[in-house]
């Protein structure tokens, strides 16, 4: 798959896509991707092992998990995307408990940093990566699919602590509402507002959290059923400070 991923790559011009795509500010993405591709690089499994540690890791997976074999449960044909997936930590752990159930399911993995997904393709052929913005999933699947086997929509989209480096939350709600089957489900794991506002060099984040009320907010505007809960016991925490988690669960776009 690395092959086949580094050959997709030199085919993607990535200014001229995320242009393509509507970046609504390119200079911020371009600030994103750089930090993520020198800051974190092939370190970010072990940065996000870090911020959480094991049991918190196994937390957040078992939410995911969890809302997908909930009822109703994803098909077991079911197609599944993971939305800013970076390194694929995330992706890899939901994928091979997903899997250990549920076979057949196929799983994808979308980040705009190529870095990232490089690094996920060398710890696995089982997932098929792509380029894309998360404000932009239908226009990031329609370009990737010029070059890759994507399917046009997904009986679930996951996202984890990407959420806060989105220039635009509310168009991410928009985006998954788009690509996902009628009676898709959706779940995005992210941060609680909280005041370090040093994370945004530190981490290259671009909010400071979120306030559950506000993410539930955006998700109805989208959603017809919404659950909006912290993730108790467990925060993101680097030297000395922490941010509480919350995870929103999604169902049927409007």
């Amino acid at each position: 798959m690395s092959t086949t991923f580094e050959n997709y790559l030199k085919k993607v011009p990535l200014e001229q896509l995320f242009k393509q795509l509507g970046a609504s500010n390119s200079r911020i993405l371009a600030r994103t991707v750089k930090h993520f591709t020198t800051k974190e690089g092939e370190k970010r499994d072990q940065i996000v092992a870090d911020y959480f540690g094991p049991r918190e890791v196994e937390q957040i997976v078992d939410s995911i998990t969890g809302y997908l074999f909930a009822d109703p449960q994803i098909p077991e044909n079911a197609t599944v995307l993971d939305v800013g997936a970076g390194s694929g930590s995330f992706t890899i752990a939901v994928e091979k408990i997903v899997k250990s159930k549920l076979p057949k399911v196929k799983f994808y993995a979308m980040d705009p940093t190529p870095n990232m997904l490089l690094s996920l393709t060398k710890k696995t052929t089982k997932i098929t990566p792509f380029i894309g913005l998360a404000e932009n999933i239908e226009g990031s699947i329609r370009h990737a699919r010029e070059f890759l086997k994507i399917p046009s929509e997904f009986d679930s989209v996951f996202s984890t602590l990407m959420l806060h480096h989105s220039i635009r939350p509310e168009k991410v709600f928009e985006s998954i509402s788009q690509v996902l089957e009628k009676n898709g489900k959706a779940v995005i794991v992210d941060l609680c507002e909280h005041g370090f506002a040093e994370f945004k060099e530190e981490m290259g984040d671009i909010h400071l959290g979120f306030k559950p009320e506000s993410i539930k907010k955006m998700a109805q505007n989208r959603f017809s059923t919404v659950e909006v809960r912290k993730i108790p016991g467990i925060s993101c925490k680097s030297s000395g400070r922490s941010a509480e988690i919350f995870v929103a669960t999604m169902k049927n776009p409007l």
